[in-house]
């Protein structure tokens, strides 16, 4: 029983590390940037909404609360999977989805928008090319404190200087 505990102690561990090397660590979207997000999401009902790297799916119930969008939080780290599919137990979520999923090996044609927070590199290589390849005419990217190089963003949402940036392209 004691091994069996420790093997899926390693296994979350390892989950979790491998979110954070693959794209960026576990940082949640501070609360009072859920409207900002929420504002140049600009979401009409029927919609969808992905949520790269969505944690917990605080984006992603946010989302649904405040709209009639379908809102899909993918994500590889076993732990805040778990985490987002036991809340949406106890929420009232209508048109939210959570997968446990490599958002690299999702398919993002049908995406209207497509929000994350990820570290530069992999911003400036691999998600970048992946967007440009699979994202319809129009759909928007929101980038949660790192901007993408190379695009040129519609809007840098920072009211304040100490508030975090928040970028939005459009494709």
């Amino acid at each position: 029983m004691f091994i069996l505990l420790w093997l899926i102690l390693i296994v979350l561990i390892l989950s979790t590390a491998l979110a954070g090397i693959s794209f960026a660590p576990w940082v949640p979207a501070w609360k009072k940037d859920l409207k900002r997000i929420l504002a140049l999401a600009d979401l009409k009902p029927e919609q969808k909404f992905y949520e790269l790297g969505s944690g917990t799916g605080r984006v992603c119930f946010y989302i649904n609360k405040m709209t009639d969008a379908e809102a899909i939080g993918l994500e590889i780290a076993l732990p805040f999977y778990l985490v987002s599919k036991f809340k949406q137990l106890f929420l009232k979520s209508h048109h939210i989805k959570f997968k446990f999923k490599n958002f690299f090996k999702q398919n993002l044609s049908d995406a209207d928008v497509v929000y994350f927070f990820g570290m530069p590199k992999p911003l400036k290589d691999k998600l970048r090319i992946k967007l440009e390849k699979e994202l319809k005419p129009g759909a928007r990217v929101i980038s949660y404190v790192f901007p993408i190089e190379a695009w040129q963003p519609k809007v840098i949402d920072k009211p304040k200087e100490n508030d975090i940036a928040i970028y939005l392209y459009i494709r």
